[in-house]
């Protein structure tokens, strides 16, 4: 007896001492993590900008997000993802094919943009395309696979006196000579501070008519750019941003057509790829890889099939409702809250709060009541950090991770609004409306406790990592460094989901040289494209005539009076036009008070539909768009 028991004791004893080496080591584990990434923080937040530092209280924040985010990665399976090699030519045709310029690659002909859009592009942008291509067709020759078009078959060498590579159908053949777009002059930049040192109260101008590769071109030519001369130290010295107001109006994101959009996409991933290569940063893309997601529920599902869902249950939704709805929940009872974001809700609560809104969101079963502010707070955050996709999306990561070693606060600005406008649909309206909320998270410091800085550090780990991706030291360094992009994103957010005058300017010349570009395939159509020119050219003639008179017709489908005739003239605005027909409309109808407010709109001539700022002057837009027809309707959002 006394032997088993000596025996007994001794295993005891052996686990004992094994549960605490392993304690110890788990630990040891611990502080080494901890170690990480405060050596992290003690970093600046950008190679080339050494005195931008991440203070102590911040970087707690962020090693306490990390430890959350590692210790939720552990308690659940890990998503598996779809690996594969990274190919340079698949990378080349993926940026090809999202730039629009399929059919360089395919060497098919189609009726989609590359030939429009090549015909629009500065001699920069075309430099770019050519790159990039040529990059491409030297990588499959080293394959020993034959490129479909030769790169000399799409550019040929730009005379010295040309801005614009001469345009070249997909097909290989040269495509009719259109009216060169001259790029309007750079506006002189604004003049460096004159003390030498920053100021808390600097205001930099900001002009959206030319690219901003255009406006780059310092660094193309070696010279000294004085806007890499300005660097942030705190929150304080953010510079305000002072935009030149075009006088056809300030065009927002939602404010164009889906179709206009897109072309917008094409035009921004060309431009973004020329700007890096003047600020000499490298363009590098993620390649897309497939992962296991779920087709229903709440938690893990791609953003673009819960929309899909939500859509059937209250249409038009353009954010996941349940988004919306914690978002909502923070919002009425978070906002005042010390510590909100950052002090985490319990573990446990949480995933049973998770479990419930997966088994009772869609049946409007679910207890808000039982939430909590930092319950809510988790689940925000775990929503976006388990999103198939990251809500940056996968291949652009790198280049918004790439845009914190900009030195200069506006080439970062101009940076991430290329960017923004790259991202997916339900991408840019989710990610609006987590900066909206905290925004108002921030203006609340004095109750909760969290600065601009506290709320950027702790929301860039969830922004910059994802399921399925390693979170390794120089990963980690470069989440620290992306609190800088965060902090722009929060402040300059209205800016940035604009859409810059030069890209209009781009869309009107594209969808200009497309419909020039139309030929008929057969006589019946011929006669019937005859037919439709002179109807254009009788309504041409028509329209000189209203223009040398100073008229247009507007016309207003739901309003009692449908139609009218404006005499304009060089100061009148859009919203002159709303205010003569609420006039009109306030007159015989009592329902005019309860009427969604409407807004005047350009439709159809060279833009697909445009929703016109307020403060447009019209005959600046007639002027650019004569062939328009001038709609006052409600906006869909």
């Amino acid at each position: 007896m006394d032997d088993d028991l000596k025996d007994c004791g001794g295993v005891i004893l052996t686990a004992f001492h094994s549960f605490r080496i392993h304690a110890d080591e788990q630990k040891h584990a611990a502080d080494n993590r901890k170690a990480t990434y405060q050596r992290i923080g003690s970093m600046s937040l950008s190679p080339s900008a050494p005195e931008r530092c991440v203070s102590r209280d911040s970087m707690e924040d962020y090693w306490s997000e990390m430890k959350n985010i590692e210790e939720e990665r552990q308690g659940g399976p890990e998503e598996l993802m779809e690996r594969a090699s990274v190919d340079e030519a698949e990378l080349e045709e993926a940026w090809l094919q999202e730039a629009g310029l399929s059919t360089l690659v395919t060497g098919t002909q189609s009726d989609g943009p590359a030939e429009a859009l090549l015909s629009t592009l500065t001699r920069s942008q075309a430099a770019m395309v050519k790159k990039r291509l040529d990059n491409y067709t030297q990588t499959l020759r080293k394959r020993n696979r034959q490129p479909m078009r030769h790169v000399r078959d799409v550019f040929s060498t730009p005379d010295a006196s040309s801005e614009l590579t001469p345009p070249v159908s997909p097909n290989g053949q040269i495509a009719p000579k259109l009216p060169q777009w001259n790029a309007p002059k750079v506006p002189p930049s604004c003049p460096a501070d004159t003390n030498g040192s920053g100021s808390a109260s600097e205001t930099v101008v900001l002009s959206f008519d030319v690219p901003y590769s255009e406006g780059a071109g310092a660094h193309r030519k070696g010279r000294e750019c004085q806007d890499c001369r300005r660097i942030c130290k705190d929150d304080r010295d953010l510079p305000s941003f002072q935009i030149v107001r075009p006088r056809q109006g300030v065009t927002r994101v939602n404010d164009l057509s889906s179709e206009d959009i897109k072309k917008i996409g094409y035009i921004s991933l060309i431009e973004l790829t020329t700007f890096y290569d003047f600020l000499g940063i490298e363009m590098k893309r993620n390649r897309v890889v497939r992962s296991r997601a779920r087709d229903s529920g709440i938690f893990g599902v791609p953003l673009t099939t819960l929309l899909e869902n939500d859509q059937k249950k209250s249409p038009g939704s353009r954010v996941p409702l349940v988004f919306k709805k914690l978002l909502s929940k923070l919002e009425q009872t978070g906002l005042q809250t010390e510590g909100i974001l950052r002090v985490p809700g319990s573990a446990s609560r949480v995933k049973h709060l998770r479990q419930e809104l997966e088994l009772k969101f869609y049946e409007d079963r679910f207890d808000w009541d039982q939430v909590r502010q930092n319950d809510a707070a988790g689940l925000l955050k775990m929503f976006i950090r388990e999103l198939p996709n990251p809500l940056l999306t996968q291949q652009h990561l790198p280049a918004f991770t790439a845009a914190q070693s900009i030195s200069s606060p506006k080439h970062q600005i101009q940076a991430l609004h290329l960017l923004i406008l790259l991202l997916p649909e339900a991408n840019r309206d989710t990610l609006k409306a987590l900066l909206e909320f905290l925004r108002k998270v921030v203006a609340y410091e004095e109750k909760n406790r969290m600065s601009l800085w506290n709320v950027s550090m702790i929301v860039a780990p969830n922004l910059f990592t994802f399921r399925g991706k390693n979170v390794k030291q120089e990963e980690m360094q470069g989440a620290v460094a992306a609190a800088q992009l965060v902090r722009l994103l929060i402040t300059h957010q209205d800016l940035l989901w604009t859409v810059p005058c030069f890209l209009i300017s781009h869309i009107r010349k594209m969808n200009e040289a497309a419909t020039g570009k139309k030929t008929p395939t057969s006589e019946k159509s011929k006669r019937r494209l005859l037919k439709r020119w002179n109807l254009e050219k009788e309504r041409e003639r028509s329209e000189v005539t209203d223009f040398r008179d100073g008229v247009i017709r507007v016309h207003a489908p739901l309003h009692a009076k449908v139609s009218m005739a404006i005499q304009l003239n060089a100061e009148m605005k859009a919203r002159d036009i709303m205010a003569r027909f609420d006039i009109e409309n306030g007159r015989g109808s009592r329902s005019a008070a309860r009427r969604q407010r409407q807004y005047l709109f350009e439709v159809g001539g060279n833009i697909g539909e445009r929703c016109l700022d307020p403060d447009a002057h019209l005959l600046d837009v007639y002027r650019v768009n004569p062939h328009c027809e001038w709609v006052l309707k409600s906006r869909l959002t």
